[in-house]
């Protein structure tokens, strides 16, 4: 019979689910004896729980904060399946910001997620590691929808930093999201798939900024990007084989830990005001200056946040050092396509404070 048999490989399914899902982060990297860190924990930041994952070769390096992405959409399941070695020069924590991921709990209000609150935490997470780990100041690294926050907390308290990085840095999303509709509606016409070119209708973009957010919330948008080359990954076609199984595959979370993250995405932070905040930003005004280092990373083929934007923002950019890198074959993520270059830069450039690395 067709139920039974049904019953039964859902059963299959969820024992094979929880057989992968210990809620553990991986062996820690390879490194000094007695000082390498491998670890998943939670801390009370801005009054609510908030989990991360630390990991570092030798806790004597240089602390680094990774700021991921959505905002509030954990990107560890990357970390875990495309490992860049930057464990071995840093102690990086991958903090899980509040709303997704380790960081769901109930007292977590569609309110509280706000750009503003969100870079309170972030420098609330910044002061534990300093004192943890015995360190005056930190390196950040903010990727895409964590850069929204992330520069502007950096640019009200540059004595915590030695070096900012802006990886695909948000700058004019609103104007990011009309260049990516208008690109893909045009290549989906060259190819002559009409039908999609009838779905995108559904989702006019017009000058009216206030047309943008059913599009930026879109499952369209993602799957779309993915399609065309220029989401999270050149390389990454398709948005269920590339995002979407690789977080249930990924074994540093429970299983709840992973319902959570699709949970929050879908019917938590997508109808909070987060990303409505994030289509408003015209970060030229918000934070024209930085009082520190600031590197920026980008692929060309990234469509996601408009890279031209991006390096259009970084040239206006006042601050003591700066330096802007293309990654010719990377779209959204340059650090999980091209890990090599990648590695080069920090231990080279951003661990030295200089920009000497040769393209």
């Amino acid at each position: 019979m067709v139920i039974p048999g049904l019953l039964v490989a859902v059963a299959a399914l969820m024992i094979f689910l929880v057989v992968i899902s210990p809620g553990k982060p991986g062996s820690c990297p390879s490194g000094y004896s007695g000082r390498s860190i491998c670890e998943k924990t939670f801390v009370q930041i801005g009054g609510v729980r908030q989990g991360m994952f630390i990991r570092g070769a030798d806790t004597t390096n240089p602390v680094l904060l990774f700021v991921h992405g959505g905002p509030s959409f954990s990107e560890y399941f990357l970390v875990e399946k495309y490992p860049t070695g930057i464990e071995d020069y840093f102690t990086v924590c991958y903090w899980d910001q509040r709303g997704g991921g380790l960081s769901v709990t109930p007292e977590v209000t569609k309110e509280s997620l706000t750009l503003r609150q969100h870079a309170a935490d972030m420098i609330g997470v910044t002061n534990y590691l300093r004192e943890r780990f015995g360190k005056e100041k930190i390196y950040i690294m903010a990727h895409s929808g964590g850069t929204a926050f992330a520069v502007k907390a950096v640019a009200d308290n540059p004595q915590l930093f030695n070096a900012y990085i802006g990886m695909a840095q948000i700058t004019k999303q609103a104007e990011s999201e009309k260049r990516a509709w208008k690109y893909m509606v045009d290549r989906y016409s060259e190819m002559g798939n009409t039908k999609m070119v009838t779905r995108f209708a559904k989702y006019p973009v017009t000058e009216d900024d206030s047309s943008l957010l059913p599009f930026f919330n879109s499952v369209l948008r993602d799957k779309s990007m993915h399609e065309l080359g220029i989401g999270t990954m050149r390389n990454m076609k398709s948005i269920m084989t590339g995002v979407f199984y690789p977080v249930w595959l990924c074994r540093a979370y429970t299983l709840r830990e992973k319902y959570n993250i699709w949970r929050s995405k879908f019917s938590f932070v997508n109808k909070s005001g987060l990303r409505a905040e994030v289509l408003a930003l015209d970060m030229e005004k918000e934070v024209p200056s930085l009082g520190i280092p600031a590197y920026f990373i980008s692929g060309r083929h990234d469509l996601t946040v408009n890279r031209e934007l991006s390096e259009e923002y970084f040239n206006k950019l006042d601050c003591p050092m700066k330096r802007f890198y293309l990654f010719e074959n990377s779209a959204h993520s340059p650090m999980f396509e091209d890990p090599e270059r990648f590695l080069e830069i920090m231990a080279s450039d951003v661990l030295n404070g200089v920009t000497s690395f040769s393209d």
